[in-house]
């Protein structure tokens, strides 16, 4: 009887431990044909790739769409653009979450509570983008870089995970012992804190780097300067009049010879430059993400359970 129950549970367990090896594969595929697919189209002929033909592997390969990005200056200025709001902003946006989230994690904080329902109500309510635009106009920050560092300086959820690290990973015992030796507030945090807060301070870093690596709605809204546009800006107008130049030619309407060339030549350049831009603004946070990402369980786990 035991060997038959032994050999049932083992026939179970292997058809489980089957059907999560197939899942993840599934999954696996879901994921990575994305990306394999746009690697490979932005080496393959562009008008194999909008006529269907490619699957998955490249078809025609070549280097020309690359050529041409080397070309296009503008490419390059706001790959520069991209680089320095993400690391000025990264570093404001720690600056400015870290020790609030501090604070609020202190038990002698008076008005916490209050303090976190006040902050919890932004992440539901805003006062729209009309009134934002009259602000940002009436603090003469139109058309400026600070704009960009300024706007969405602290992430109400990402307070809300450091403030729980703070909480549950950093024994309140130590700050007690800590004001004993008669430290401040900015020693705690600053010499105490801080250095033992690695994990959540990686995690912040990459939440705000890649949201502020894929930002281009604000940016798009507040600047005029073509000299201050990100990387993603430049990447949405090439998409945009790729499907502009389909759009038109697909309903039939009516231009003269001139446009129509025009229009043509516009979508051959879109579409044989806009997989290369996608590959070069996704790279970098592609290679960046598996380094940071033993610090997540220690980080997003203990951060994201309520204390």
């Amino acid at each position: 009887m035991k060997t038959k129950k032994l050999s049932k549970t083992k026939i179970n367990n292997g058809i489980f431990n089957a059907v999560i090896y197939i899942l993840l594969l599934l999954l696996a595929v879901i994921m990575l044909y994305p990306l394999i697919f746009v690697l490979s189209a932005s080496f393959s002929d562009p008008k194999a790739v909008a006529g269907g033909e490619m699957l998955l592997l490249p078809i025609k390969p070549s280097l020309e769409g690359y050529r041409y990005l080397m070309q296009y200056k503008e490419i390059w200025v706001g790959y520069g653009n991209t680089i320095f709001y993400m690391i000025a902003g990264t570093l404001l946006n720690l600056a400015a979450t870290l020790p609030c989230a501090y604070a609020m994690s202190r038990k002698d904080l008076k008005g916490r509570k209050y303090l976190m329902i006040y902050f919890m109500i932004t992440m539901y309510f805003s006062g729209g983008m009309i009134p934002g635009y009259l602000n940002i106009k009436s603090l003469g920050l139109l058309d400026t870089r600070g704009v960009i560092l300024i706007n969405g300086l602290v992430s109400t959820f990402n307070l809300i995970v450091a403030r729980t690290y703070f909480m549950t990973s950093i024994p309140w015992e130590i700050q007690e012992a800590a004001v004993i030796d008669g430290c401040n507030d900015f020693q705690i945090f600053g010499k105490i804190i801080f250095p033992l807060s690695k994990a959540i301070t990686v995690v912040m870093t990459l939440y705000y780097g890649v949201g502020r690596w894929n930002s281009y709605f604000v940016e798009m809204i507040y600047l005029k300067d073509r000299n201050k546009f990100p990387l993603q800006l430049f990447l949405r107008e090439i998409l945009t009049k790729s499907t502009f130049a389909k759009t038109a030619m697909a309903d039939g309407m009516s231009f003269s010879a001139e446009q129509m060339m025009a229009l043509i030549k516009q979508a051959d350049t879109a579409n044989m430059i806009k997989y290369g831009v996608i590959v070069l603004s996704a790279l970098p946070m592609l290679i960046i993400y598996p380094f940071l990402q033993k610090y997540f369980e220690q980080g997003v786990m203990i951060g994201s359970v309520k204390g």
